[in-house]
């Protein structure tokens, strides 16, 4: 059943989404990672090739939640799915069924399109782990993440040796 409060993102959403994004890199103690700006936001919703998706959580009018996310794709099952990069609803409101409210939008829309996986990562300390293993979701353990940004990666790129 369609939960009235979850809509899709649309441009005057972006300075509310970037506010939101902040204070989840604010939540996961990492706030000066956090670049984000409303005019990169909706480039990448709204662009000419947009590869970002997102949908919103609204209580009275006002923006106090969102999920942002882009396809990826099995191999294994030859299919797409969806890579939620930030799912966030402020404390205030958590526990009013908003979080779950947008993960099952995500999941219809899986379900919609054919897509068999919705993913995200969680950090261990985080408590929501509880909540998202009561809807099923099930931890990869078994998987490290690696990453390259910054000077690793622009070494990789030309060649040369990483940066120590």
């Amino acid at each position: 059943m369609p939960d009235n409060r979850i809509r899709r993102v649309t441009e005057a959403d972006a300075e509310a989404v970037v506010g939101l994004v902040h204070e989840l890199a604010e939540f996961e103690r990492a706030p000066e990672e956090c670049h984000l700006t409303a005019a990169q936001l909706r480039a990448a919703l709204f662009g000419d090739a947009p590869a970002l998706y997102g949908h919103v959580a609204e209580i009275g009018g006002e923006v106090v939640g969102c999920a942002l996310w882009f396809l990826n794709f099995s191999t294994w099952r030859g299919v797409h799915g969806i890579y939620l990069e930030d799912l966030y609803v402020q404390p205030a409101r958590r526990g009013s069924g908003l979080g779950k409210a947008l993960l099952a939008t995500l999941a219809e829309e899986c379900v919609r399109r054919g897509y068999e996986r919705l993913e995200w990562w969680v950090l261990d300390w985080n408590p929501a782990t509880g909540f998202y293993r009561s809807l099923g979701a099930v931890a990869m353990d078994e998987w490290t993440v690696y990453r390259l940004t910054d000077g690793p990666l622009r070494s990789l790129a030309a060649g040369e040796p990483p940066e120590r």
